[in-house]
């Protein structure tokens, strides 16, 4: 997916206020306070030492249109991996390894034909895509001990009815994600357009800070953690026992 060019201009908008408040460079905030790094396909370590970030920030700082200047450089840079170290996808879900023995779940949109992948009607979908990738895990060698996710999805009912209880239950927000998806995210349709009663909820709020203090609270949905042993969902989605 190709997200709009309106996506970048709303976090180049935060960035910029950011800078405005602290008194922190504009290169910096875009650094410490957006998705750009990871969208520009630099890599999640945020050097800012990294060649096509030194480029891309010269650039900002020379550019007449800082929005036009961004987006030129994410189209050049495209494809860009959303999520890091995938071991396997089943539909709309897929997991990567998170240290020894913990798997990351990740959501992202892969529905051909433009239906909402979280519409009641792909409820059952959804679902046989998680039975299936826990049938994967459950099959591995090397076996995970607990499941984590991270996502402003999980504020979402149509997200949450496709996972287990106990794993709900252990549900709490994480702040400071603002270089990452799992906030950011929220501000994107289907068809990678800019949600835009979300994005004026975000510039409203943060029009009215004046400082940094709680400026996680100016994005409409906060980013949720969660963590449950893996055997609450090979119990939900009935992933058999001896499948290993």
């Amino acid at each position: 997916m190709t997200y709009a060019k309106a996506f970048f201009d709303l976090q180049l908008r935060f960035a910029e206020r950011v800078a405005d408040l602290s008194g922190l460079p504009l290169v910096q905030t875009v650094l410490a306070y957006t998705n750009l790094y990871i969208r520009l396909g630099l890599g999640r370590d945020f050097d800012p030492a990294r060649p096509g970030w030194r480029e891309y920030v010269a650039g900002l700082q020379s550019a007449g249109d800082r929005g036009d200047w961004t987006y030129r450089c994410y189209l050049r840079r495209l494809p860009v991996p959303d999520s890091p170290a995938v071991v396997a996808t089943f539909g709309c879900f897929a997991y990567a390894w998170l240290g020894d023995d913990r798997i990351r779940l990740h959501f992202r949109n892969t529905e051909p034909d433009g239906r909402a992948p979280l519409g009641v009607e792909r409820r059952g979908q959804r679902r046989a895509d998680l039975a299936a990738l826990f049938e994967h895990a459950r099959r591995n060698t090397r076996q995970p001990r607990s499941v984590v996710g991270a996502s402003w999805l999980y504020n979402l009912e149509a997200y949450r009815r496709l996972f287990p209880p106990a794993y709900l239950a252990t549900a709490h927000v994480i702040h400071g994600r603002f270089q990452h998806m799992p906030l950011w995210g929220q501000f994107l349709d289907r068809r990678g357009e800019l949600k835009e009663p979300g994005a004026r909820r975000l510039l409203e709020r943060l029009g009215r800070q004046t400082s940094l203090d709680n400026l996680d609270e100016c994005f409409p949905l906060q980013v949720l953690r969660l963590e449950a042993p893996v055997r609450e969902f090979y119990d939900f989605y009935g992933v058999r026992p001896g499948a290993a």
